[in-house]
């Protein structure tokens, strides 16, 4: 399987936020109740916190779609 590449404008990026960035989440409720139910990792691990500051190289995955988040603050 291919890791899709998301990039944002910034160093970091709250999951909630990216989740909803990268069409993993159709909006905030919907990646609250992704969190809320374990089914969002990063970097392999379960994340349970909304509020977790992503960085680029992160791997985000909802089920079996996986997403690496680039940063693109060099432009």
């Amino acid at each position: 399987m291919q890791i899709r590449e998301v990039p944002i404008a910034d160093e970091s990026i709250r999951l909630g936020q990216f989740l909803k960035l990268a069409g993993l989440a159709e909006h905030g409720a919907h990646a609250k109740m992704l969190i809320d139910a374990e089914d969002v990792t990063v970097n392999g691990r379960v994340e349970v916190r909304r509020g977790r500051q992503l960085e680029g190289g992160d791997v985000i995955a909802v089920g079996e779609e996986k997403v690496r988040l680039v940063s693109d603050t060099a432009h």
